[in-house]
C-alpha cells in the first residue's frame, strides 16, 4: 500500500505516525484517478491553449522538475513551462552577483521577483493554471490531488525527522500550505502544516481542502 501512503519501513524514534484505514487510503486513490482524468477531459482546451501560448518562443510548453514522492521515490513534476528558457544560468548569475536575492533563495528557495518568469508565467502562476499538467502526475500515481506540496531533496533536509512525515503520503497538487498562505507562509510552518495534514488526514477534510483551492486560487493569495 506505500502508493496510497502506507508506511513501508520502520519510523524514526518519537515519530507517531497513524494511518487511515486501507479502505480510506483506496477510497482517496480512486477519487483522485476519477477526477484527474474528468478534469483533464473538461479542460482540454484551455490546455491546449496555454501550450500554444507558452510555445510562441520555442521552447517546449511543459517542463518536469525532478521532485522527492512517496517512500524517496524520485518523479518529474510536470509544470506549463512559466520561465526564460535559459533560466539556469539567469538564477546562477543573479544569485552569484545580487546577495539579497541569494539570502532570499537560500531562506526558501523561491523569489517573490523573479527575473527569470516571463510575463505569460506570472500569469499561469498567479492562477495556478501552471500547476495543470500534474493532473497527469496524479493518473500515473506520482501524486494526489491533495497532500504536502512535492520538495525538491534538498528541501527535504528542512523536515528534520518530520521527513518521515511527507515521505509516507503522495505530494499533492494541493495542500494544506496552499490554503494557509502559500508563500507568504515560512517554511517551518510549512513543515508544522504537513505533519498535522498526515497525522490527522481524512477523506472529508481533503473534500475540503479542494473548496478552499478555488477561493484561494480565485483571490490569487500567495502566489508568484
Amino acid at each position: 500500500m506505500a502508493a496510497f501512503g502506507a508506511p513501508s519501513q520502520p519510523l524514526p524514534a518519537g515519530v507517531d505516525l497513524r494511518f487511515p484505514s486501507p479502505l480510506g487510503l483506496g477510497a482517496k486513490r480512486a477519487f483522485d484517478v476519477a477526477a484527474a482524468l474528468a478534469l483533464l477531459l473538461l479542460l482540454s482546451p484551455l490546455l491546449a491553449m496555454v501550450a500554444m501560448l507558452v510555445m510562441r518562443d520555442g521552447g517546449p510548453c511543459v517542463f518536469g522538475h525532478t521532485r522527492v514522492g512517496v517512500d524517496g521515490r524520485k518523479f518529474k513534476c510536470l509544470k506549463f513551462r512559466s520561465m526564460v528558457l535559459n533560466a539556469d544560468a539567469v538564477l546562477k548569475e543573479l544569485l552569484a552577483t545580487d546577495p539579497a536575492a541569494r539570502a532570499e533563495w537560500e531562506k526558501d528557495f523561491k523569489l517573490r521577483n523573479d527575473v527569470r518568469v516571463t510575463p505569460l508565467g506570472r500569469f499561469i502562476r498567479r492562477t495556478s493554471i501552471d500547476e495543470l499538467p500534474q493532473l497527469w502526475n496524479v493518473v500515473r500515481g506520482d501524486m494526489s490531488l491533495v497532500g504536502p506540496r512535492p520538495v525538491v531533496e534538498k528541501e527535504l533536509e528542512r523536515y528534520g525527522d518530520a521527513a518521515a512525515y511527507y515521505l509516507r503520503v503522495l505530494p499533492g497538487i494541493t495542500g494544506p500550505w496552499q490554503v494557509s498562505g502559500r508563500n507568504e507562509t515560512d517554511y517551518g510552518t510549512r513543515v508544522s502544516l504537513d505533519v498535522a495534514y498526515v497525522r490527522n488526514w481524512s477523506f472529508l477534510g481533503d473534500i475540503g481542502i479542494l473548496f478552499k483551492t478555488i477561493g484561494v486560487v480565485l483571490h490569487g493569495r500567495g502566489a508568484y
